[in-house]
């Protein structure tokens, strides 16, 4: 399990919320999102124009929360005291010197939280590293140059290093460093297995977690129980894990941990688990990761559009994508024109509330700017056209540019208000 099949190689992690781990993209499914943009939860939209929406299902759409002075009070201490790396480490050392049996669940939790960040526990599931975690031992080494494991010598213990640089010399004469994060002893097999090379520190202080062997065979070759693979054509596609996230059992559910592109975006559309709540916010944070265009999205969603059940759906990733990251339609001619044909979807198949709730977040996102356009002369063509006034009783917008033109080569964009 700590080499991933070929056919796993291409997919993307997305349990993992740490960006020190680089070569994993990744989200948190079940957090709380914070957009690029400033974003809001859609509700502010929907209690701004409740009078007049009178005729839009509103339900299912996510509420932002509203923090109180006194729960902001306490949020500046949690920041102030996770901010203290020192103070973080010590509470962790703290959890790792008590027995396995004397652990708690919060030890655990805590254990977690900084387990995960390292190479060592990225490509498991979020299940084996908290069984991890329950039965890893601590072990300090205070002098450099003490040898931990002999050449030949029978192992018993998966290493993880937490503080610290050892060396590995392996008998042909070549050497390895490894450092925080790395780990070194068995594989996950119950078979006899025997220390190629001698490790030794290379620093004062080395600090090591250690799990059996036993233990941590029956861990990982348990983690089946906990997955299931999706396969298309003989590959598989989609990897989920089974979650329980309260022990009554009523909260339970299968979340996605890797997949594909083709099907993370398809993912968008089909029905998310009570577990994973939040699945189209966290795509919409973390696909810049792992695809080359959100054309790639815009494309799809316009193609499942034509499909009568499946508008609704498509219609809510679009609202949250417009709220959450309106950065991604301002800044990219492409993403804007993608925004204008959804927009004449939602007009031709009269779905005028949505089309309403789009126009507004539209609105509600949209920052000041000002845009020169040079005539050559008087009679020259503005290439633009206006729509309203007083006589219309509401503003001044854009109503049209021309494709290529000045106007739009220097910004100016259908629904700009005058």
């Amino acid at each position: 399990y700590l080499q991933l099949p070929a056919d796993l190689t291409k997919m993307h992690l997305t349990d993992n919320p740490h960006p020190q781990v680089t070569h994993v993209p990744s989200s948190q499914s079940g957090c709380s999102i914070a957009s690029d943009s400033g974003s809001s939860s859609l509700s502010d939209i929907y209690q701004a124009t409740e009078s007049e929406m009178g005729d839009v299902d509103l339900t299912g759409l996510p509420e932002a929360p509203v923090d109180s002075e006194d729960e902001e009070e306490e949020e500046d201490e949690d920041i102030d005291r996770t901010s203290d790396p020192l103070l973080g480490r010590d509470v962790v050392r703290e959890c790792l010197e008590k027995e396995p049996a004397d652990k708690t669940d919060d030890d655990i939790e805590q254990l977690l939280e900084f387990m995960h960040q390292l190479p060592a526990f990225a490509n498991m599931t979020m299940s084996v590293r908290r069984e991890l975690c329950s039965v890893m031992i601590f072990e300090v080494v205070e002098q450099a140059g003490a040898t931990i494991l002999e050449d030949g010598q029978e192992l018993d213990s998966w290493y993880v290093i937490l503080n610290g640089t050892v060396e590995i010399s392996y008998p042909d004469g070549k050497s390895e460093s490894l450092c925080m994060g790395n780990s070194f002893g068995i594989t996950p097999s119950l078979d006899k297995q025997y220390m190629n090379g001698v490790v030794r520190t290379k620093v004062d202080d080395c600090q090591f977690v250690c799990i059996a062997q036993q233990d941590y065979w029956r861990i990982l070759n348990h983690v089946e129980k906990n997955t299931h693979k999706v396969e298309e054509e003989g590959e598989i596609v989609m990897v989920k894990e089974h979650r329980e996230l309260d022990r009554s059992g009523t909260r339970k559910g299968h979340i996605v941990i890797k997949a594909t592109p083709e099907r993370l975006i398809m993912h968008l559309i089909e029905e998310h688990s009570i577990v994973d709540p939040t699945y189209i916010e966290d795509f919409l944070l973390t696909y810049r990761t792992f695809l080359t265009s959100p054309l790639e999205v815009g494309n799809k969603l316009l193609e499942w559009f034509k499909v009568d059940s499946l508008r609704d759906k498509v219609t809510r990733v679009v609202l949250l994508w417009v709220n959450n990251h309106f950065n991604d339609f301002e800044g990219d001619p492409a993403m804007t024109r993608f925004l204008e044909e959804f927009e004449k979807n939602l007009e031709n198949t009269k779905m005028k509330g949505h089309l309403r709730l789009l126009n507004i977040a539209c609105a509600a996102k949209a920052k000041w700017r000002q845009i020169t356009l040079q005539k050559p002369s008087r009679d020259s063509p503005l290439f633009f056209s206006l729509l309203g006034g007083s006589d219309k009783g509401f503003g001044i917008f854009v109503e049209t540019v021309e494709m290529g033109s000045k106007a739009a080569e220097a910004g100016l964009k259908r629904g700009d208000q005058v």
